[in-house]
């Protein structure tokens, strides 16, 4: 898992059918002393998170051996929501 930082939100009308419903976010990854690296990614987010909120994203068959992805083309997902890091 990375921490990444929630910097927007997604809309998309028309997507893969098995998409449908699933909330769709920015994210910016980051150390743990904050500082931002690598590009912005889509992620699906499972938790609700917030723009601006710090989070963990799980990535590749971490997230598609989720019963509910296997039919699902996920690669990136917010799997928790960082209350804070020491």
């Amino acid at each position: 898992m990375k921490i990444a930082k929630v910097t927007g939100s997604v809309v998309s009308t028309k997507k893969e059918e098995a998409l449908v419903g699933s909330k769709l976010m920015i994210v910016q990854f980051e150390s743990s002393t904050g500082a931002a690296y690598g590009n912005e990614e889509v992620a699906v987010d499972y938790v609700g998170a917030g723009v601006g909120e710090l989070v963990l994203v799980a990535s590749g068959s971490a997230v598609r051996t989720r019963d509910a992805n296997h039919e699902k083309p996920v690669d990136l997902a917010i799997v928790g929501i960082i209350d804070y890091v020491n």
